[in-house]
């Protein structure tokens, strides 16, 4: 799972950590080259999926299928990857959302399998 999360860093402009949370906000793994906390990173992201995922599916809009949180320095990208656990793509303010999405999308594929 390393290996896929390091490739997403490399392959997406502007990427500066991968990670694969649980939907009860632990970390699972996690690649970054800086020091941010992961941990961190993950748990207060959690929550938010699981928020937005009740807000969609009160509206009847189904299961949230992606999330993205775009701040002053730094945006996130949140996936889910199956039920319990979802890809985070941390962003910098350069990034490429569509790379973001296309090769986090592949990764998800991937890293179901594994999970």
């Amino acid at each position: 799972m390393l290996s896929e999360l390091t490739q997403l860093v490399t392959d997406v402009r502007g990427a500066w950590a991968a990670a694969i949370g649980g939907l009860d906000g632990l970390l699972v793994e996690g690649y970054c080259p800086t020091t941010a906390d992961l941990n961190l990173l993950v748990a207060e992201h959690a929550g938010l999926l699981r928020a937005a995922g009740a807000a969609s599916d009160t509206l009847g809009g189904g299961q949230a299928r992606e999330l993205y949180l775009r701040g002053e320095s730094m945006s996130v990208y949140l996936l889910p990857i199956n039920s319990e656990f979802f890809l985070l793509l941390a962003l910098d303010g350069h990034s490429n959302l569509g790379q973001a999405r296309l090769y986090g999308h592949a990764a998800a594929r991937t890293l179901e399998a594994q999970l």
